[in-house]
């Protein structure tokens, strides 16, 4: 942001960091989500991940919840 007043940026910092982001258009989406757990990913799983869920018009959460249930399926079936 070339052309910024020091002031200008301490005030840009003060309203981004006291400020609670809204996510997701009504409240919803992945991180809007009243409790989740952050994971951490190598890159080419995430790239992975992201060209899977875009692929099929998912939520990458959607796309995780769908294998592990899909692992989780088949091991009762092997039990």
């Amino acid at each position: 942001m070339p052309g910024k007043t020091k002031e200008e940026y301490e005030a840009l910092d003060e309203r981004l960091t006291s400020t609670v982001p809204t996510l997701g258009p009504n409240g919803t989406g992945f991180f809007a989500r009243k409790s989740f757990q952050v994971v951490g990913l190598d890159e080419s799983t995430a790239k992975l991940l992201n060209a899977r869920a875009i692929a099929s018009r998912k939520t990458p959460s959607e796309i995780i919840t769908y294998l592990l249930q899909k692992e989780i399926g088949a091991a009762q079936i092997f039990n």
